[in-house]
């Protein structure tokens, strides 16, 4: 079967479905094609033996080190894509990040162009998931057009006494800009969100919000369980002409006139790669030979501060972080990063990465800790990169600014020892889990150095669009999603305003 649908957009993540909810009301006829499903209203939900100790929500499939090993990754293939399991921190970069900025080990670049171009898709990306939190504790937060739709999710008593004493000693802890309504979240079961599936619980998600939103309207369409396989080019090379994917094993097409491409960092790639053809042998948008290029995943380790005399009783506990350290050492030098509160970490959770310590000592242990996120930024690099070798997705991840992420967690830890907890410990996180991947199709001005231009437009195919993570020219060191979906709302205007009233 084909059909000839206005627009297909591939993928239903906070681009995918961000992008969608932007373009919805032009009246265009849309199809959005995503791989997975629904995550069902099921009790592994917020069963923390299930999601952390078996890995029921984890993919069934493997990736491979650039030197032939295989690793499980922790991407997710439902509606809703990663979101459906993120923190919910709906942080905007700084301003400084839109703009070159020096590290110890190299240097991050300019966007094309700077953060008062995004600043009012900021403020609609925040009303539209509703985003809990307050201005003017954060010394390094940019300017905002608008407040937040609503007041920050409040401290818990154990994590309001631990932000009282950091900032006694001199740190400037915010509340997290978070896209959770909590007492919704609660009412399903006492857990945290974090790493936690959503199924209309409260967090506030791609599908939750976006497109929930987009099909309201009778002109969106999404069709689950419906793979990406390959895209097709006109015999020019300058259009994408047709779409190939595979339902319920099945194999078939359709042919829109607009493409958008959203798969995420990693896959987005990966289909462009596959999809090579003889007027393009490296794959599609991509004589600039950049495409699963300059991949980056944040440099990010958990953090527990443990002290005999602090009694965690949190439930969820993410609520605060600090940028003391983002844009430099606090001392004069380079950038380290951005510290975060992880979802509180109960035993069952520690279980999952010691196994053979008791789960028991492990709940004693949970009980006197709270727990931190530190995460530092990857420099954009051309050898880390995305690659494919047959059926097999290949990740080189040249990790960089590594020292720089041992100096923020070194901090951190002298940061929590000054506020009582005489026992810290860290644990980096590794490829496996997917820390805010992103830059493998990058915006740029210069089709030359970059498959895209700043509306996210392939140089290559008119018809062409990638609005996910893989667009973003750096990592910056703050979660990404809230400037993937303000993205894709400036995106979406101006396809409705450029190309659908053409």
């Amino acid at each position: 079967m084909e059909s000839t649908p206005d627009i297909v957009i591939i993928g239903s993540g906070i681009g995918g479905a961000t992008v969608a909810a932007g373009l919805a009301a032009s009246g265009a006829d849309i199809l959005i094609l995503e791989a997975g499903d629904h995550i069902a209203d099921q009790p592994e939900n917020r069963d923390q033996r299930a999601i952390f100790q078996r890995g029921h929500f984890r993919p069934k499939e493997m990736w491979y080190e650039h030197g032939g090993v295989a690793f499980n990754p922790g991407n997710y293939y439902n509606v809703g894509g990663n979101s459906k399991f993120y923190g919910a921190v709906l942080v905007r970069y700084r301003r400084e990040d839109f703009e070159e900025m020096a590290h110890g080990e190299g240097v991050s670049p300019a966007w094309p162009f700077p953060y008062e171009e995004l600043e009012p898709w900021y403020s609609r990306a925040e009303q539209l998931f509703q985003v809990r939190g307050t201005l003017g504790q954060d010394p390094t937060e940019p300017h905002h057009s608008q407040p937040y739709a609503f007041p920050p999710v409040p401290d818990e008593p154990a994590v309001a006494r631990v932000r009282a004493k950091l900032k006694a000693n001199g740190m400037h802890p915010y509340s997290l800009p978070l896209g959770i309504d909590i007492d919704q979240w609660l009412k399903k079961a006492r857990t945290p969100w974090d790493a936690h599936p959503n199924s209309f619980d409260g967090k506030m998600d791609a599908e939750t919000v976006s497109l929930t939103l987009a099909l309201q309207h009778q002109n969106v369409r999404l069709q689950t369980k419906s793979r990406v396989t390959r895209l097709d080019t006109s015999p020019d090379g300058s259009r994408i002409e047709t779409v190939h994917y595979l339902r319920d094993g099945v194999p078939q097409k359709v042919s829109p006139n607009l493409v958008i491409l959203s798969a995420g960092a990693v896959q987005s790639a990966v289909l462009l790669l596959r999809s090579a053809n003889d007027k393009y042998p490296n794959g599609l948008a991509n004589s600039s030979d950049q495409v699963g290029r300059n991949f980056m995943n944040h440099n990010s380790s958990a953090i527990l501060a443990i002290s005999p005399f602090f009694r965690n009783d949190a439930i969820y506990q993410k609520t605060f972080g600090f940028n003391d350290f983002y844009l430099s050492d606090g001392e004069g030098g380079p950038p380290l990063g951005n510290v975060q509160l992880l979802g509180r970490v109960s035993g069952t959770i520690l279980k999952a990465n010691m196994p053979k310590v008791p789960e028991w000592l492990l709940n004693r242990i949970s009980a006197h800790a709270i727990d931190f996120y530190a995460m530092s930024e990857d420099i954009p690099h051309p050898e880390s990169r995305i690659m494919v070798d047959g059926d097999r997705i290949v990740l080189k991840w040249h990790r960089t600014n590594w020292d720089a992420h041992l100096d923020l967690v070194g901090k951190l830890k002298g940061v929590l020892k000054k506020a009582g907890f005489p026992i810290v410990l860290s644990r980096p996180f590794d490829k496996r889990t997917p820390s805010h991947q992103c830059g493998t199709v990058k915006i740029g001005t210069d089709p030359q150095t970059s498959p895209l231009d700043v509306w996210c437009r392939s140089y290559d195919h008119v018809n062409l669009f990638v609005v996910d993570a893989s667009f973003l020219p750096t990592s910056a060191a703050v979660n990404p999603a809230l400037s993937v979906a303000a993205q894709a709302l400036r995106v979406s205007d101006h396809i409705s305003r450029k190309e659908l009233s053409a």
